[in-house]
C-alpha cells in the first residue's frame, strides 16, 4: 500500500502530458510538509499537492482547498522568489525510482534565464521536496533539513551538493534488455530467499505487490525459494516481468483501487491491473492522480487531525487522569464517613456505662443495645481521656463524619460531571474534520476553564473562530438526519435547528453526538430510526461494538439544566433500540453534507 516506480511511472507520464510549458502561478504551504502548486498551461489552472509526509507521501493534481497559514513558512517563501512565473520544461522519473523532478526555467534578478529543479523524493520516513539549482546541483533548501545527526549516507541541507538516495545495489527494471541478465541478477541473490522477495530487493521501484502479481501471472508459487527454481519457471517468471515492464513502457496505465466490497475497506492500489486482487471489487480512475486523491484522502485527513490535535488531546487525559485519582480518593473519603453511625453508637454506649468504665484502659466490651440480639461488641480508648472525653471524642467524629458525607458526596458527583464532560471531549477530539472544529472545542474549553485562553501578541484574545458545521446524512428513505461534532453543534442541532417533533438520539449512557431524524409529516419508518440511532452508536465511546444500545425520543423531552456545561442534556419518555456501530453499518447512509 505505497507508492511504487510503476505509479511514480504513471504519475510522471500524467504531470508531463499536462503541465510541460506551462507556467507556476501560485506557490502554497498549507502544512508543514506539503506544498500547493497553481499552474496555468493550455488557459487552465492545475492544482498540484506535493506531500513529504512520512506516512502518506504523495503527488497529485487536486481540487481540495486547504487553509493556508497568515504567514508562509520560510520553504514556502523561497519557492515563491525562484518558481512563481518559471515555465515547466520537462518531468521525469530517475532510474525508474519513487522521485519526481520538475524541471523548471525563470529568470533571476538579473534576468538571467536558470533552470531549478524541484525534486519528490517519495520513500516514507526518508520523503523530502528539495529545489536544487541545476548549473551547480547545489540544494538552495528543502521542506525537511536532514543533517549528519539524522542521516551518516547524505545530508539534505542549503548549500551543499545535491545525491540521489542510495539505490541498495537495485538495478532499474527497465533496462533489463533479455532473460540472461535477469536470471543472472536473481540467482545472484541468497538462494534460501523467496522468488517474490528475490525480484522486489532487486530491482528499483519494484514493490511486493508488483512481484506478487509477476509471480501470480507465471503460475508460480511466490514463497518458492530461488534454489528451487528450475529452467522453465525462470523462463516464465521473466515473461511476466517483461509484459509488465513492457507495459509501463507503454504507457498503458489502469489505475485502479482494490476493496473490500463488505466493508468498503482500501486493500491497495496500483497504476496497473493486479490479477491476484481480483477476489476484492475494483475501482478503475480516470487519472493516477484521481486514484491517489480518493486512497490518501480520508487517510491524510485523519492522520494530519491528530498531529493537530495532540497537544489538547493530552491536556484533557492529564485533566482526566487527575479526575480520575481524585474520586478515586473521595471514594475512600465516602467509605470513611459512611461509619458515622458507628461512631454515634459507640458515643452512646460509652455514655450508657460511663461509670461501669475505668479510666486509662485502651479498650471496652459493652453490651450493644442497638443489635436486636443485644450482641457484646468491643470499642477502642484513647487511654489518656476520661471515659466522658472519650464519649465526647466519638461524638466529635460522628459529627464530622456526617459533615463530610455531604459534602464528598457532592464533590463525587461534581467530580462525574466533569468526567462526563471531559471523555464527550474527547469524542469530539476524535470527529474533527477541519481546524474550525479543532478550534470551536479549544474555545468552549477555555470558556469552562480547562485550558488557558490564548492571547495574541496585541495582549487581545486570538481571533474569532470560524464556526463549523455539523454532519448532515440522508436516510433511505429520504429523511435528513443531522450529526454534532462537538458539544456546541449538540447544543445547536438539539435546540436551534431540530423541531419538538423530530427524534433525538444518543447512545445510552456513555458520551457520544447528538443526533436528529429530520420528520416531515409522515411518520418515520424503521428504517430510517435504526440508521440514525447507528450514526448515533458510530459518533460516540461506542464506535465499532455490536448491540450497542441507543436511546431515543421526541426532541421535546430533550431539556437542558440550568448552568449545564454545552452538550449535558436529561431526557425523558424514550424507547431504545441496539444497533452495530462499525464502518460496515454505516456504508448505505449517504452523507450530504459536513
Amino acid at each position: 500500500m505505497a507508492l511504487d516506480g510503476f505509479v511514480i511511472a504513471a504519475l510522471t507520464y500524467e504531470l508531463k502530458s499536462t503541465l510541460c510549458n506551462g507556467r507556476i502561478d501560485k506557490v502554497y504551504q498549507p502544512e508543514a510538509d506539503e506544498i500547493a502548486l497553481t499552474i496555468r498551461n493550455n488557459r487552465e489552472n492545475h492544482k498540484l499537492m506535493l506531500s513529504a509526509n512520512s506516512n502518506y507521501p504523495k503527488i497529485h493534481f487536486t481540487n481540495f482547498n486547504k487553509e493556508n497559514p497568515t504567514t508562509p513558512p520560510n520553504f514556502c517563501m523561497m519557492l515563491r522568489k525562484h518558481l512563481i512565473g518559471g515555465k515547466i520544461v520537462d518531468i521525469k522519473q530517475p532510474e525508474f525510482e519513487r522521485i519526481i523532478k520538475i524541471v523548471i526555467e525563470s529568470h533571476d534578478e538579473l534576468n538571467v534565464l536558470k533552470s531549478k529543479e524541484l525534486i519528490i523524493e517519495l520513500m516514507g520516513k526518508h520523503s523530502n521536496i528539495i529545489l536544487v539549482d541545476c548549473e551547480t546541483n547545489k540544494v538552495l533548501d528543502s521542506i525537511k533539513h536532514i543533517s549528519f545527526d539524522l542521516s551518516r549516507y547524505r545530508q539534505v541541507l542549503p548549500g551543499i551538493k545535491y545525491t540521489m538516495p542510495p539505490s541498495q545495489d537495485k538495478l532499474n527494471p527497465l533496462e533489463i534488455a533479455d532473460k540472461n541478465i535477469f536470471e543472472a541478477i536473481i540467482k545472484n541473490k541468497d538462494q534460501r530467499t523467496p522468488i517474490y522477495k528475490a525480484i522486489y530487493t532487486s530491482f528499483t521501484g519494484v514493490s511486493p505487490l508488483i512481484s506478487r502479481e509477476i509471480c501470480y501471472k507465471s503460475s508460480i508459487d511466490e514463497k518458492l525459494i530461488l534454489s528451487n527454481l528450475d529452467e522453465q519457471m525462470i523462463n516464465s517468471i521473466y515473461n511476466s516481468f517483461a509484459d509488465i515492464i513492457k507495459t509501463i513502457k507503454s504507457n498503458n496505465f489502469m489505475p485502479s483501487i482494490y476493496y473490500d466490497g463488505e466493508t468498503g475497506k482500501y486493500i491497495d492500489f496500483s497504476s496497473i491491473n493486479i490479477n491476484h486482487l481480483n477476489y476484492y471489487k475494483e475501482k478503475i480512475f480516470e487519472s493516477t492522480s484521481q486514484m491517489l486523491e480518493k486512497f490518501y484522502f480520508k487517510k491524510d485527513s485523519i492522520e494530519r487531525m491528530k498531529q493537530k490535535t495532540t497537544d489538547l488531546r493530552k491536556n484533557v487525559s492529564i485533566k482526566l487522569d487527575r479526575l480520575y485519582n481524585k474520586l478515586n480518593n473521595l471514594n475512600k473519603d465516602l467509605n470513611k464517613a459512611h461509619k458515622a453511625n458507628e461512631y454515634k453508637i459507640f458515643g452512646d454506649l460509652i455514655t450508657a456505662n460511663i461509670y461501669q468504665i475505668e479510666k486509662g484502659k485502651n479498650e471496652v466490651e459493652l453490651i450493644n443495645y442497638y443489635d436486636s440480639d443485644y450482641s457484646k461488641i468491643i470499642i477502642s480508648l484513647d487511654e489518656r481521656l476520661t471515659p466522658s472525653q472519650n464519649a465526647q471524642r466519638y461524638f466529635k467524629l460522628y459529627s464530622k463524619a456526617k459533615t463530610a458525607l455531604s459534602q464528598v458526596n457532592h464533590q463525587i458527583e461534581k467530580a462525574k460531571e466533569e468526567i462526563n464532560y471531559l471523555e464527550q471531549i474527547i469524542i469530539s477530539i476524535d470527529q474533527c474534520t477541519h481546524i474550525s472544529d479543532i478550534e470551536e472545542i479549544r474555545s468552549e474549553l477555555e470558556d469552562a476553564g480547562f485550558v488557558k485562553r490564548k492571547i495574541s501578541k496585541k495582549g487581545s484574545r486570538s481571533n474569532k473562530i470560524q464556526k463549523s458545521n455539523y454532519l448532515k446524512y440522508i436516510s433511505s428513505e429520504g429523511l435528513e438526519i443531522l450529526v454534532g461534532k462537538n458539544n456546541k453543534q449538540n447544543d445547536e442541532i438539539t435546540f436551534k435547528v431540530s423541531s419538538k417533533t423530530d427524534l433525538w438520539f444518543h447512545i445510552k449512557d456513555m458520551p457520544g453526538s447528538h443526533v436528529i431524524l429530520k420528520l416531515d409529516e409522515s411518520q418515520p419508518k424503521d428504517l430510517s430510526i435504526l440508521e440514525a440511532a447507528t450514526l448515533a452508536a458510530y459518533y460516540s465511546k461506542g464506535k465499532n461494538s455490536t448491540k450497542v444500545p441507543v436511546d431515543y425520543t421526541e426532541r421535546k423531552n430533550v431539556k437542558k439544566q440550568s448552568r449545564a456545561k454545552p452538550g449535558m442534556v436529561i431526557y425523558d419518555n424514550y424507547s431504545t433500540v441496539l444497533v452495530n456501530s462499525d464502518e460496515k453499518a454505516i456504508l448505505n447512509i449517504k452523507p450530504i453534507g459536513s
